[in-house]
């Protein structure tokens, strides 16, 4: 099971952009790893472990801005489809690339 989280955090003052890496080392230290900027992923053994990381989120969140969070299966997040334009930035990774812990 994954747990996707996507967020919009404000970055115009120097407040909020304290708030913005405060949140995203949260994250970082919690065991996601981003995807694409502002979104982060992280592996659950269950719904019961994504449960518990949505709780983790739920007290970590930040005074502004707009979090959701959403888990899936892994074939669910199997599926997901990786579209690259012109600008090639990003590479495929293969089932054998993935590394499990």
């Amino acid at each position: 099971m994954r747990l996707l989280v996507f967020f919009d955090l404000p970055t115009q003052s120097k407040k909020e952009r304290k708030e913005y890496t405060k949140f995203r080392k949260f994250l970082l230290n919690d065991g996601y790893d981003m995807l694409q900027f502002s979104v982060y992923c992280r592996i659950c053994k269950g719904q019961d472990t994504a449960e518990r990381y949505m709780s983790h989120l739920e007290t970590n969140l930040p005074p502004k801005g707009n979090i959701r969070a959403m888990s899936v299966t892994n074939t669910q997040y199997e599926r997901m489809k990786i579209l690259i334009g012109i600008d090639k930035k990003e590479e495929k990774i293969g089932k054998k690339q993935l590394i499990l812990f």
